[in-house]
C-alpha cells in the first residue's frame, strides 16, 4: 500500500517509455540482420569455413572449370551416398586447379573462387532472397586464360626436375601455363575412398608437391634479376644504354672491389679490356657492370622499382602468391640494404634477393609491354545459369618505365638470346624464324649443391605475344637446362600449338 505522499508514475508514460525500448530494440536486431544478411553477405559466402558453403559442397555439383577453349578441367562425380565429388582432367593442372575435398577442404582455384563454384557468391540483394528460395544456388562455371595443350607441355618439359614454369601474354596478362613439378593426383585427395591415403603419402613427401612452385614457392634468381636491375637503372635516369663504367674492363681479371668484396665474372676472355654498355653487359651477363649500376643507381631506387612490379607485397592475382624480395629490409642503408656487398651482390641477383617465378615473369612482361605491366590473371568469366555470364578483362599494374626505356632493354634481352657471344648463354632459348628476347640465370646457393637453373624472355621481340619464366632446381647452368625447355614451349605456342 501506497503513503499518503507516494507520487504514482503515470501509466502512459511507462507504456510509452516501454515502447521506445522495444522499438530501438527491434530496430538494432533488424540492422543487424540486413548487415549481415545482405551487406556482409558476399563476405560469409566466400568464406571457405561458412555452414551453408561446406553444405553445398556435400550436395551441390560444383561449377564447371574449363581451358580457353571449352576442354572440362575440374568435373563433378556422385558417390554411393549420392554425394558430389570432383574429378579433374589429369595431374598437370593439380597446382592449378587444385582440389576439393569433403575431408581435407580446397586448394587452388577451388579454394580461391569456393564460393562462386558452389553458387553462392552473388549480389548481396540476389543472395539475400536466394535463402528463401527452394534453390537458392546458382554454381558459376568458370573460364580460365589457360591452355590445357601448353599446361601438358610444360609439365612435361620439366619431367623428373622440380621447377616451375609460368607462360603469360604480356598485352593482356592472361596466364598461359602455370606449370609446378611434381604434379599429385588431385581426383584421388577429391575421392572419399582414396582420400586418406593420398593426402597422407604427399604430406610425408620431400619433394614437396603439394608446393605451388610457380606461384608460392620462393627462389634466388641469379642473373634473370639484372632485368630489374636495368629497370630501375634506366627508369630513375642513373644510366643510359650507352653508360660504361672506366672501372669495368681492369676488373675483369682480378674482380671489382666492393668495400673488402670482389665481384668477379667469367667472361674476360671474349671481352677483353673492352668496356662494355647496357646491351652488351646483358649479353654476356656482365655481374662487374650490373653491380656497379646498382651502386650508382641506388638502393633506394632499386627497391622502388622492383615494388613497382609486385615485390614486397602478395601479387594481385586468382592464386596466394609468396612476396618477392630484394633485400630483407633489415640494414640502415637506403633501401634496407646492410652495405654496398649486399646491394652489389643484390644487383646481379644474389645477396638476400628471393623471387618467385610468377614475379620473375611479371619483370620480363613489363619490358615487353613497352614499360606497362599488365595484372596477370586466370579466369576470363565466371558463367551462371541464373546470373548468366560475367567477364572479366585486362586491368593495368601501371606504367613501370618508358617505352624508350622498355625498347633498350628489349635490345638488350634480344642480344643474350642472338647476339654472337649470346648464344653461349642462352642455347636453345631461340625460336626459330623468330626474333627472341630473354636472359639466363644461374642461381648459386651458396653450399655444395648445384645451382638452380632460370630463364626469362619473350618471343617475338618486336611485338611480343607471349612472356616465359622457367626455373629448374639445382640442374646447372641457366642455358643448359632452363633457356632450351623456354625455346621450345615458345616455338609450341607461337607455332600453334597452345
Amino acid at each position: 500500500m501506497l503513503g499518503a505522499g507516494a507520487a504514482r508514475r503515470p501509466l502512459g508514460r511507462t507504456t510509452v517509455h516501454v515502447a521506445i525500448v522495444l522499438s530501438v530494440a527491434f530496430g538494432l536486431l533488424a540492422a543487424a540482420a540486413g548487415y549481415w544478411g545482405v551487406v556482409k553477405a558476399p563476405d560469409l559466402a566466400d568464406s571457405p569455413n561458412d555452414a551453408a558453403v561446406i553444405a553445398a559442397g556435400r550436395t551441390v555439383p560444383r561449377g564447371l572449370i574449363r581451358d580457353r577453349t571449352g576442354k572440362v578441367l575440374a568435373d563433378n562425380k556422385r558417390d554411393a551416398n549420392g554425394e558430389s565429388y570432383r574429378v579433374y582432367a589429369g595431374r598437370q593442372i593439380s597446382q592449378v586447379v587444385g582440389y576439393a575435398s569433403a575431408t581435407y577442404g580446397r586448394a587452388g582455384l577451388e579454394r580461391s573462387f569456393d564460393a562462386e563454384l558452389t553458387g553462392l557468391a552473388g549480389d548481396p540483394v540476389s543472395d539475400a532472397f536466394a535463402k528463401f528460395g527452394a534453390d537458392r544456388y546458382d554454381p558459376k562455371d568458370l573460364t580460365l586464360s589457360l591452355s590445357w595443350d601448353l599446361q601438358k607441355a610444360a609439365v612435361a618439359a620439366l619431367g623428373k626436375h622440380r621447377g616451375a614454369i609460368v607462360m603469360l601474354d604480356p598485352k593482356t596478362g592472361e596466364v598461359l601455363a602455370l606449370a609446378s613439378t611434381p604434379t599429385y593426383d588431385a581426383s584421388a585427395i577429391a575421392n572419399p575412398d582414396t582420400a586418406k591415403a593420398t593426402f597422407e603419402g604427399l604430406q610425408g613427401s620431400a619433394d614437396q608437391p603439394l608446393l605451388p612452385r610457380a606461384t608460392l614457392g620462393r627462389y634466388v634468381p641469379g642473373s634473370v634479376f639484372k632485368i630489374v636491375t636495368a629497370v630501375a637503372g634506366l627508369g630513375s635516369k642513373s644510366i643510359t644504354p650507352d653508360t660504361t663504367f672506366k672501372q669495368q674492363p681492369a676488373a675483369e681479371k682480378n674482380g671489382l672491389l666492393v668495400d673488402g668484396y670482389r665481384v668477379r665474372d667469367g667472361h674476360h676472355p671474349v671481352t677483353g679490356s673492352k668496356a662494355l654498355d647496357l646491351t652488351g653487359a646483358t649479353e654476356v651477363s656482365c655481374n662487374i657492370y650490373y653491380a656497379l649500376t646498382g651502386l650508382r643507381t641506388g638502393g633506394a631506387n632499386l627497391v622502388s622499382y622492383a615494388e613497382r612490379m609486385g615485390f614486397d607485397a602478395a601479387l594481385p592475382f586468382d592464386l596466394p602468391t609468396a612476396a618477392s624480395q630484394v633485400t630483407n629490409g633489415q640494414g640502415k642503408q637506403p633501401g634496407g640494404f646492410t652495405d654496398d656487398v649486399e646491394l652489389a651482390n643484390a644487383s646481379y641477383g644474389q645477396a638476400e634477393t628471393f623471387v618467385t617465378p610468377l614475379q620473375m615473369a611479371l619483370v620480363a612482361s613489363t619490358v615487353a609491354n613497352d614499360g606497362e605491366l599488365m595484372q596477370p590473371r586466370l579466369v576470363t568469366s565466371m558463367t551462371g545459369k541464373r546470373s548468366g555470364t560475367r567477364t572479366i578483362g585486362p586491368k593495368s599494374m601501371g606504367r613501370i618505365i618508358s617505352a624508350t626505356d622498355a625498347q633498350s632493354i628489349n635490345t638488350a634481352m634480344v642480344a643474350a638470346v642472338e647476339g654472337n657471344l649470346g648464344q653461349q648463354f642462352t642455347s636453345g632459348a631461340k625460336v626459330p624464324g623468330i626474333t627472341t628476347a630473354g636472359k639466363s640465370g644461374t642461381a648459386q646457393l651458396g653450399g655444395t649443391g648445384e645451382p638452380h637453373s632460370w630463364f626469362i624472355g619473350f618471343a617475338p621481340a618486336e611485338n611480343p605475344t607471349v612472356v616465359i619464366a622457367v626455373i629448374v632446381e639445382q640442374a646447372g647452368r641457366g642455358g643448359e637446362i632452363a633457356a632450351p625447355i623456354a625455346g621450345d614451349l615458345m616455338t609450341l605456342y607461337l607455332k600453334g600449338g597452345g
